[in-house]
């Protein structure tokens, strides 16, 4: 059996972290970590801290599964990584602990989840782009205009750099140097 360590979130300064570090340390927690952070920015360095000291059977505790992520999907891929990483999962409001095997059957619940999410988005997306063919739309990137293409390259023919032949044209500046490589022709 590995540690117990805490992990506290807040958004403001104004919230208590000392509320959640008292109760983590009173589940078990032989440390805590903590970020006060806004709800906005990905970055969290306390929780990076606890992923880098953690080892296989070690559990990650918390207050409320909310600390963890921010949206359904960011907490589905923590738990995910979680369960590849072998440590545990404890969350003191919802009462769900990994080491557990109805705890086991919540981090399998957590999986079918985020297969389903990842499923539904797919059909989707299928579904978008079968009715924008049905409209008369052709997604997906738009070919190339060749009048354009066998204008930049005569411009660039007759002196103009290629960016400027890029930028006069409207065409991305690696588009005029790839077909300028194409067609064999040197700058």
């Amino acid at each position: 059996m590995g540690d117990v360590l805490g992990y506290a979130r807040v958004s403001t300064g104004d919230q208590d972290i000392a509320g959640q570090d008292l109760r983590l340390t009173k589940a078990g927690a032989i440390k805590v970590f903590s970020d006060v952070r806004s709800g906005k920015t990905m970055e969290r360095p306390g929780l990076n801290a606890l992923l880098a000291y953690a080892r296989e059977g070690d559990t990650l505790a918390v207050v409320r599964l909310d600390r963890l992520g921010r949206s359904l999907g960011e907490l589905l891929a923590t738990v995910a990584m979680l369960k590849e990483r072998g440590i545990a999962l404890l969350s003191l409001e919802e009462r769900i602990d990994t080491n557990s095997a109805a705890g086991e059957l919540v981090f399998h619940v957590f999986g079918a989840i985020a297969h389903f999410e990842r499923r539904l988005i797919a059909e989707r997306t299928k579904d978008g782009i079968a009715a924008a063919r049905a409209r008369g739309k052709r997604p997906g990137r738009q070919p190339l205009d060749g009048d354009k293409i066998t204008a930049a390259l005569k411009l660039v023919q007759a002196g103009l750099s290629p960016t400027a032949a890029a930028k006069q044209l409207g065409l991305g500046r690696s588009t005029v140097y790839r077909e300028l490589d194409r067609a064999g022709i040197s700058r």
